[in-house]
This record gives structure tokens, sequence and C-alpha cells, in this order.
């Protein structure tokens, strides 16, 4: 029943312009916001729109170099395509539904479709620029918020064709917003594996790429690979695969039309079962698919007419269909994995004798491990029941349509203290809560059956539901929340050490954070200051006055729960783990988690030293 005294009439009913309608609903159009914590922030959002056009005109044989510069939260991109026709530029970045990528041949196989993506980032900028050159002129327009500023006249020029952009992501939007530059590193160099032939330049950096999938692969994969990486082309699909020595789980890196599809999509699906049954053909065995799959690292890119995707922001293909004339996403992988992989097996006898042994090794380990399997889903069924561990979320996702499509977070924190502040002031749809009880084990060097018998690693996998990969995950941020302490940092590592070891690809993904909180508390009578570093701490002594009452926060339980709800809500602050694409996840762990080396102490005294120091300010302070 609806509340007495509202109303619903004709002047109930509005009619917003294209920029309002963005700018009033930007997760329709760029997916969640952020502040540029998280690589699928919207800021590189933004970025990609104006990248995906610059990428579409190199596929059309125009524009073989790209310049990107990002400083000061200022971003500009410069193509050499075609140029925008000059007296199209307002249209182009302006008026929704316009755009050239309508005209199938012109951009028969475009990643951007909906005459959207420079539009929002134009009504979600404070500035934004276009200059399009083209045959000897060029023209200039600029906005603020989507409201033309000016336009110029046609004009000579000596520049070569092509497109100028530059825009300012909107603060009042993008609250506090930061570029970090290893998301966009990742961006581009994504950018170079799927168009070979591309230059692309980037703050004094240059990104390219002569050997497309098999090159990516190289670059993130860890550790030691079972076989050298097998390489496969054809008309619109290219494929790169291997089994590594130091995995657990399936890694995927999947793209269409040079999009990266981190959900994966039809596409993928039909990869993963494309390959199980070319492999089966091959040794003419009926092999469980879990085992051929296990430890597999692959790339897999396919190029298709008109794609249709699950969300604006194109994380996941939903197109069956991938030709005119109707032939099916699945067959259309099959046919190729069926002629290509088959005819390298048969060219390639010790990489097929590596395939078969790998199998072999997994399905003799599956089998070991199934009645341990067993019992420990059993106990962390029984744990679930009974509340021990987790505070869920009220959010669902495993019932969800789009899981991802529901930003959650769950936070692992060890202590009643710390996870009872947490879970007071948490959202509860959203936030959830997973309990340590001490210091979890150190996993490094042990086999995957560490998981299932110690209570707290069982636990924690089944919440997150990660055991067969992160297809099911709960959760799109896994939160370590832990004391500023050298117990909270041990503790830190420990987990990290975890995910390292089994789940790479939860850190890969970058699903894994660090909470941050405030080390001070600075007040007087009227205004309190939080601080996360010694830095923010002078600052708010010197705004606050002299002798300001100043606290410093030892570990979460000293937080108060009136006070963790500031620290845990829209201005969260989470540092990204993020991984070095050329280091190796096990030179990391025997780094830091193996037996003591002059280079670790070494590195433990130097960083001692700096902490000291700061101690020693805190005093005389």
């Amino acid at each position: 029943m609806a509340k007495q005294g509202s109303s619903y009439n004709e002047d109930s009913i509005k009619s917003l312009d294209w920029k309002e309608h963005i700018r009033m609903r930007p997760g329709m159009y760029i997916g969640k916001l952020g502040d540029g914590s998280a690589f699928d922030d919207g800021i590189y959002v933004l970025l990609k729109e104006v990248m995906d056009n610059s990428i579409d005109e190199f596929m059309m044989g125009e524009g073989k170099k790209i310049e990107i510069n990002v400083k000061d939260g200022v971003v500009s991109i410069r193509d050499y395509g075609r140029g925008i026709p000059l007296g199209k530029v307002v249209e182009v970045v302006s008026k929704i539904n316009t755009g050239g990528k309508y005209d199938s041949d012109a951009f028969k196989k475009s990643i951007g479709l909906n005459g959207v993506g420079t539009k929002a980032v134009n009504a979600l900028s404070n500035q934004f620029k276009v200059i399009s050159f083209r045959d000897g002129q060029c023209k200039t327009a600029e906005f603020n918020r989507g409201e033309l500023l000016k336009e110029s006249k046609l004009q000579a020029t000596n520049e070569a064709n092509g497109t100028y952009v530059e825009f300012t992501p909107d603060d009042s939007i993008f609250k506090k917003y930061h570029f970090i530059h290893e998301y966009i590193d990742k961006m581009l160099w994504n950018y170079a594996f799927l168009n070979t032939g591309l230059t692309l330049h980037f703050n004094g950096n240059v990104y390219k790429s002569d050997n497309g999938l098999k090159d990516l692969l190289e670059k993130n994969i860890s550790g030691e690979i079972l076989y050298p990486i097998i390489h496969m082309r054809g008309d619109d699909i290219e494929v790169a695969m291997t089994h590594s020595n130091e995995h657990f789980s399936e890694e995927y890196y999947s793209y269409v039309n040079g999009q990266y599809t981190t959900q994966g999509g039809t596409h993928q699906a039909a990869f993963r079962e494309a390959m199980v049954k070319t492999i089966r053909e091959f040794f003419k065995k009926d092999f469980d698919p879990t085992d051929v799959r296990k430890s597999i690292v692959a790339a897999v890119s396919v190029r298709v007419q008109e794609p249709v995707f699950e969300s604006q922001t194109k994380t996941k293909l939903g197109s069956h269909e991938v030709a005119p004339g109707g032939q099916s996403m699945r067959s259309f992988v099959n046919d190729f994995m069926k002629q290509q992989l088959d005819n390298y097996l048969h060219r390639n006898p010790e990489t097929a004798k590596a395939i078969e042994a790998k199998i072999i090794a997994n399905e003799r380990e599956r089998k070991e491990l199934s009645g341990i399997q067993k019992l420990a889903r059993e106990r962390a069924k029984k744990s679930s029941l009974h509340n021990k561990k987790l505070r869920d979320c009220r959010v669902h996702l495993d019932d969800a349509k789009n899981p991802r499509s529901v930003e959650t977070t769950i936070f692992i924190c060890e202590g009643d203290s710390a996870s009872g502040s947490i879970t007071k002031t948490r959202d509860v749809n959203t936030q959830a809560v997973f309990s340590l009880k001490g210091k979890p084990l150190n996993c490094f060097g042990l086999g995957k059956k560490v998981v299932y018998e110690n209570e707290e690693f069982n636990l924690l996998q089944s919440a997150l539901n990660i055991e067969d990969g992160l297809d099911n995950l709960r959760y799109n941020n896994v939160v370590i929340a832990t004391d500023a302490d050298v117990d909270g940092m041990h503790i830190r590592l420990l987990l990290l050490t975890f995910f390292l070891q089994f789940f790479p690809d939860l850190v890969k993904n970058r699903h894994v954070y660090i909470l941050q909180t405030p080390l001070f508390r600075v007040r007087n009578k009227k205004e309190t200051a939080y601080c996360y570093s010694d830095e923010e701490r002078k600052a708010a002594i010197a705004k606050l006055g002299p002798k300001p009452e100043i606290t410093r926060f030892k570990g979460l339980g000293e937080i108060s729960p009136d006070e963790f709800k500031h620290f845990i809500g829209k201005d969260i602050r989470l540092e990204p783990v993020l991984l070095d694409q050329q280091a190796s996840i096990q030179q990391l762990l025997n780094y830091y988690m193996g037996k003591n080396t002059p280079d670790r102490q070494e590195f433990i005294i130097d960083n001692l030293r700096v902490e000291l120091d700061v101690e020693d300010d805190l005093v005389k302070a």
C-alpha cells in the first residue's frame, strides 16, 4: 500500500537528457565508481572506453601507434587512425546512440557497439577535450560535465590523421580518486598482446608484442611450466595453453574483440569443453574433466561480429552465435581445437606424454584426497549451520543471475574484539566477516591436503567457495583486516602465503586487499581527525591547534564500533595486493617464508631501522 500523502501524477514523470542520466546512474554505464583502488573501478573504465575507439581504428588497418599519458589525474590519449569525421566531432562525443560502429562495414568486429562509451567519459569528467585531425584540417571541442564550452572552426594543421582525447574524471563522482599505474600497465599489455603490430606509449614506456597470447602467458605465468606453451591461431580465434607445476586450480585469460572478459562467458566455456574433448579423443581415454583441466593456464581470444555482453562494462560474453551463418560458439571453438590441438599433439609427442602424465598424477591425487574432501565439506557445512566462523552477508550470490554485479566484501580478521567491531558496524547486506582463531598455519611447501585437514583453511576455502576455481567466488573483495603491529603483519603474511600457494589466481585477478585503518585519532572539543600516517597526524595537529588529544590505535579491537563504521563504509581505504608480473610466486614464497637467508635478514634490518626512526619521531612529538 502506498504511503498516505504520496502522489503519482504527470509531475512525477521526468525526462533526463543524456548527460543527466549518465551522471545520475553512472553504474549503468561504467560499473562501480570507486576511488581507483580496484582494477575495475570507474576511472579505468573511462580510460578503456577511449582506448577501445583507438584500438578499433588499428583493427581497421589505420594507425599503428597510440600515445597514452596519465599525470596528476589527467588522462590523454592520441591515436593515429582516420580521425573523427570533422563535421561530427561534437555529436560523436555528446549525442547518445551516435557513432560509426552501427555501420558494420566500417567496424565489423568492434568492441564498442552501443554508441555510449565516449559520451559517458564526457559526462563524467570535469573537463573533456577532443581534437580530430583529418586530411590537413582539425577541429576541437571542449566540455565540462557534458556541457559544450567551446567548439572551434575548422583549422589547417600539419598533424598526422587521428584523434586526441583528454579528460579529468569528475572528483564529485569519483571521490579522492587516484590512478594505480600497475592497473593501467596490465590493461595496456593486454591491448598489446591482442593486437600484434600495435605499439603503445604510456608515460615513457613502450608496449609491443610479436607473439600475441604466447607472450601474454609468458609474462603472466610465475614459476615452472610442464611443457612449452602451445600457441594456435586461426581465423578470428587464438589460443595459448600449458599446465603449471605450481598451480592447483585453473587459470584463464579470455578476450572478445580485444575486451578482457574477466568473468569469461560462452567462448571460455566452449574452450574448456573443447580442450577436454580433444585430449580425451587423442589419448582414447575417458579422463575426468577436472583431471584434464587442473593446473592449466590458458588464454583464448575470439573475434565476433556484434557480440552480446551481459552488461555495459562487457566483462562476460553472452553470444552463442559467432558468424552470420549462425555457427554456434561451441562448434566454432570445438572445430578449431579438434584440428589444431590434435595436430599439435601428434607433431609433439613429448608434450603429449607430459600432458598424459600430468592428468594421471591429477587423477591419483584426486582419489587420494576424495575421502578427506568429503569429511572437510561436511565439517564446513556443519560449521556454517552453527555460524562459528562466518557472519555472512544477506546477498546470496550463488542464487543471483549475475553474481559479480553485486559488490560484496568479506573481512578476514583475528580475534573476537576486532571481528566484533566490524560485525556490529558492517553493511549486513553486502559485507561479511570471517573470524580467525589466532595465527593460521604456515602452509609454505605443504600440499593441497593441508587445506582440507586444517579447520581454518578448510572453512575459509568453503566460505569463499573457491575450491574449484574462481567461477563461484562469493565475494568480489577479500579483505585482510589485521592489526598494524608485528602479530597483525605476521597473520597477514600467513594468509597471503595460503592464497598464493593454493589459489594464486585470487591474487592475480586482484580480489585481495588489505584494510587500512587509522593509526591515530587527533581531536579537540570541536573536531576529530583520523590519521593513516605520521604525515597526516602532523597535519591534523597543525590544523586543530595546540595540545589536541592524540590517541595511537594499536589494534582493531581498540577502535569502537561507532568509530569503525567510518572506516568500512563509503570512505573505506583498501590497499590492493598486487603481484609484479615478472615475479615468480615460488621465489616470493621462498624469500619470505622459506629458511632464513642473508638477503632476508638484511631486508628485515633495513626496514626495522625505518620503523625505529618513525617511533623515535613519535616519542619526540
